[in-house]
């Protein structure tokens, strides 16, 4: 007797995925490579590209493709400070592109969030969408 293969059929994966491959054929978001997404809010003008030592001042607020917000600093008086590297990998990718003034609503695929994983209020396969502005860049 043969073994069949053991795919287990998530639908909460499958609508992450399905939420994706409609946000890329979107006019205004940009697909980059390794399949992070975003689309600009509003422009900036000051430094570019944080480097992988560089420390990032942002507001942010993340959510979930139900729109539960899962995580935000926009109430708070001053900007969150983060290492860049400390980051995850779809925040990387998406911030060494950003200059200082840039507000972007970031979707991140979970192989550069959590993956398969849960963390916290974040289900497991969750593509995650941040709504990001970077405040300064500190080198």
């Amino acid at each position: 007797m043969k073994k069949r293969p053991k795919h287990k059929f998530n639908p909460y994966k499958e609508a992450n995925e399905v939420f994706l491959s409609r946000k890329a054929m979107e006019d205004d978001v940009v697909v980059l490579e390794s399949g992070v997404m975003y689309k600009k809010l509003v422009s900036g003008s000051g430094t570019k590209c944080p480097g992988p030592t560089s420390l990032v001042y942002v507001y942010y607020s993340g959510k979930l493709i139900d729109g539960s917000v899962f995580d935000s600093n926009v109430k708070d008086a001053t900007p969150a400070l983060f290492p860049l590297r400390d980051l995850i990998m779809g925040w990387q990718i998406a911030l060494v592109r950003m200059h200082e003034g840039d507000k972007w609503e970031v979707y991140i695929p979970a192989k550069h969030g959590y993956g398969s994983h849960a963390a916290g209020d974040i289900p497991a396969h969750s593509t995650l969408i941040f709504t990001v502005e970077l405040v300064k860049i500190e080198r």
